[in-house]
C-alpha cells in the first residue's frame, strides 16, 4: 500500500509534533513517535504491484500542484483508534484531492481506497493512533486543555510505503 500524502510548513510541523507528543506522555501510546510518523494528511491511498509507475505519475503532479492553507479547525476521531486533527474541507483541498486522484486512477494497475476518493474522502491529521478506550479518552482530555485553531500551509506532497512509513519520493509545491 502507497500514501500521497501532503506535509506542512515548518511551523504548523512543530504545533502539530507538540501535539503528538503530548498525547504520547498522557497515554503512553507512542505509535506515532516509534513509527516515526511524521505530520501529515493523506490525499490518497493506493494499492499497486508496480511502484516504478507510481513514482512516474507522481512526478507528473510535481508541475501540477500549488501551495495552498487549511485552517485545521477541530479535533475528531475515528472511533474506535485514531485521534486527529480536522481541516476545514476547502476549495484548495477539493482541487488538491481531484488532481490527485485523476492523475492515479488513469493507471490500469491501481486501485484506489474508496475513503479517498473525491468527495468520499475525510481530511484529518492523525495525531495518536492504536489507542485504546482509556488512551482515546486521554488524549481528548490532553486535546481539550491545549489544542488552538490554526492557519497551516501545505508546502509537500511525498509518496511513502506503509508498515514502516518510508518516503520514496518528496518534492516542495510552487507558489
Amino acid at each position: 500500500m502507497y500514501l500521497i500524502s501532503a506535509y506542512f510548513d515548518a511551523q504548523s510541523n512543530k504545533v502539530l509534533n507538540r501535539y503528538i507528543k503530548q498525547i504520547a506522555e498522557k497515554t503512553g501510546n507512542r505509535f506515532m513517535i516509534s513509527h516515526q510518523v511524521p505530520p501529515h494528511m493523506t490525499i490518497s491511498q493506493i494499492e499497486t504491484r508496480n511502484e516504478e509507475i507510481l513514482i512516474a505519475h507522481f512526478q507528473k503532479l510535481q508541475t501540477e500542484l500549488c501551495k495552498g492553507s487549511v485552517e485545521i479547525a477541530s479535533i475528531g476521531m475515528m472511533m474506535p483508534y485514531v485521534i486527529y486533527a480536522m481541516p476545514v474541507f476547502n476549495q484548495y483541498l477539493q482541487d488538491l484531492s481531484m488532481d490527485v486522484y485523476r492523475t492515479f486512477n488513469q493507471i490500469n494497475e491501481t486501485k484506489i481506497s474508496k475513503y479517498y476518493k473525491p468527495m468520499s474522502w475525510i481530511p484529518h491529521i492523525t495525531l495518536g493512533k492504536t489507542l485504546t478506550k482509556e488512551q482515546m479518552l486521554g488524549a481528548v482530555s490532553i486535546m481539550q486543555d491545549g489544542f488552538v485553531p490554526m492557519t497551516a500551509e501545505i508546502t509537500e506532497i511525498g509518496l511513502a510505503r506503509v508498515n514502516p512509513h518510508e518516503d520514496i519520493a518528496r518534492f516542495l509545491l510552487k507558489k
